[in-house]
């Protein structure tokens, strides 16, 4: 052979295997608190060599590891290209003497302000640093991520990262840096999106509050209603005192309707949409605001159903500690020894409740599994179909073993003219009339869906808008006018035209994005019209 295979500066002199020598990324800190200490950890973990600027350096190398030089701020800055500024924006104007050491280098800003200093500031932190230092490159980032995250590593949830600047080399610089330290970096776009970027962590669960409000308005509702009907009916029409059932009996009496109703508002705007979608002849418009809100929060409401669910388990366990449920027994044994009944045995009442429990078992079972795959841990381990299998097809068996669990639970006892107290129906009652419409495909959800067109050609709705693209143009479609988006994974059974609810079933279990006029982030989510939380 003319060139050996193992070049000879890649042996030892003992004729091992030498790594090639490649030069380390070095990166500068200037601060010393809890987040620049989790930072440099992390870095350092990462494969960086970090320079760590400090006003008091012999006092706090002992907090930074042993890998990160700890050095006064002038000499931190001096050979590193990404230098993180970990430090309040109060004291941003301390690092004016460095401007000429900072010129050309890549500022991180990872600071968060608080929300009275970001209702008071009319610009971001990341824009205020850029104005003191109008030489260097300001990029924001790392802000959304906690010191904790930073030393334990990302995980799911918070490995995204948003990143942006005006300069599209800096910021590529530092998306490469997030990437290898583990996390996900998002691109925000110009450093003008830095005040949205940091209001980000001030925001305490904003996709939560809309459900949250409609749980705490249907648990006020289904609270008042059961009061009405289980204590203050008898307290003014009989003069029973039933006012120790507010802590528990009512409140289990409660929950389960509030979990049942916000079960089938998952599933009710998928039908919305369909109808929808029917009567205007495409799929490809977009959705009323209201509908798209609705729509994206569905896993939340989903999640608040299964914890009213849960909560209604337990409070079931603790029904027969009560003192009240040990008095009852004991009069109800005194009343049937006063009858002289030696066997008190109802058959039926005893399968009602065996039933009833079974069933309520099997909801919460299937609830908690449709819980568990939502969380992001579990979810970005399943491909789509295992995913849309068990959100959408174990979501529909959850929703109709609720249904069977209350409606055994009422049994025949709906019909009993003594429980509508104040004329008010019992909850068991009218619960599972929410459900009736919460399932498309399997019964018929609007008129239009027995309109001979539809009945004939349920996939005709993804050429409607082409035919009033076509229409309005004078241009006759060609075969290239097709959506850029198809169905994810339509079902095969959409072809055949002998059952348009299966049919419509397949052509709602699909996620269509309109062609033109999808300009949201918002709008992507809209059109998924799987039952899926």
């Amino acid at each position: 052979m003319d060139k050996p295979l193992i070049s000879r500066h890649l042996v030892d002199s003992d004729g091992s295997l030498a790594e090639a020598p490649r030069e380390v990324p070095k990166v500068g800190i200037l601060g010393s608190g809890d987040f620049a200490r989790s930072l440099a950890t992390r870095l350092v973990g990462s494969g960086f060599s970090v320079v760590v600027g400090s006003r008091n350096p012999k006092r706090t190398a002992g907090l930074f590891p042993s890998a990160a030089q700890v050095t006064l701020q002038e000499e931190a800055v001096g050979s590193p290209e990404v230098i993180f500024v970990a430090m309040f924006r109060e004291h941003y104007s301390t690092l004016c003497g460095l401007s000429d050491q900072l010129a050309g280098k890549i500022l991180v800003d990872v600071s968060n302000p608080t929300q009275q200093e970001h209702l008071r500031h009319h610009e971001s932190n990341a824009e205020y640093l850029a104005s003191l230092f109008p030489t260097c490159t300001v990029v924001k980032a790392f802000n959304v991520i906690s010191a904790w995250t930073l030393q334990a590593g990302p995980r799911d949830g918070n490995r995204q990262v948003p990143i942006c600047s005006d300069q599209p080399e800096a910021k590529r610089t530092v998306l490469e840096l997030a990437q290898a330290m583990g996390f996900t970096p998002v691109d925000m776009g110009s450093l003008a999106s830095a005040r949205e970027v940091e209001a980000m962590p001030l925001r305490l669960l904003p996709g939560w509050k809309v459900p949250a409000l409609l749980a705490l308005g249907l648990f006020v509702f289904f609270y008042t209603y059961n009061f009405i009907r289980d204590v203050l009916q008898p307290y003014l029409q009989e003069g029973k005192n039933k006012f120790y059932q507010l802590p528990v009996s009512v409140v289990n009496t409660t929950l389960p309707c509030v979990a049942y109703v916000l079960l089938s508002l998952v599933y009710l705007p998928g039908v919305v949409a369909a109808a929808l979608q029917l009567h205007r002849g495409t799929k490809y418009r977009r959705f009323p605001d209201w509908l798209d809100h609705w729509l994206q929060h569905r896993k939340q409401m989903g999640l608040l159903s299964f914890f009213c669910a849960a909560l209604h388990a337990l409070y079931s366990f603790c029904l027969p500690l009560r003192r009240s449920h040990r008095y009852e027994l004991v009069n109800q044994a005194v009343k049937q020894v006063l009858t002289n009944k030696s066997h008190l045995w109802i058959e039926k009442e005893v399968w009602r409740m065996e039933i009833y429990l079974s069933l309520g078992v099997l909801a919460l079972g299937t609830l908690s599994l449709l819980a568990v795959t939502s969380l992001p841990s579990i979810s970005n381990s399943l491909n789509w179909r295992e995913f849309s299998f068990v959100q959408s097809t174990l979501g529909f068996v959850g929703l109709v073993l609720s249904t069977l669990h209350t409606l055994t639970y009422g049994w025949t006892r709906a019909f009993e003219e003594s429980r509508y107290k104040f004329y008010l129906p019992p909850t068991f009652h009218t619960n599972p009339a929410g459900a009736l419409c919460c399932h498309p495909g399997q019964r018929p959800v609007s008129p239009a869906l027995l309109q001979p067109q539809t009945l004939q050609d349920p996939e005709g709705l993804g050429e409607g808008w082409r035919r009033q693209v076509h229409a309005a143009s004078g241009l006759r479609p060609g075969p290239e006018d097709k959506p850029r988006v198809r169905c994810l994974h339509p079902a095969p059974e959409a072809r055949h035209r002998q059952d348009s609810a299966q049919s419509l079933s397949g052509l709602l279990a699909c996620d269509h994005v309109g062609h033109q006029d999808y300009t949201r982030m918002g709008g992507l989510r809209s059109e998924f019209l799987g039952r899926v939380w």
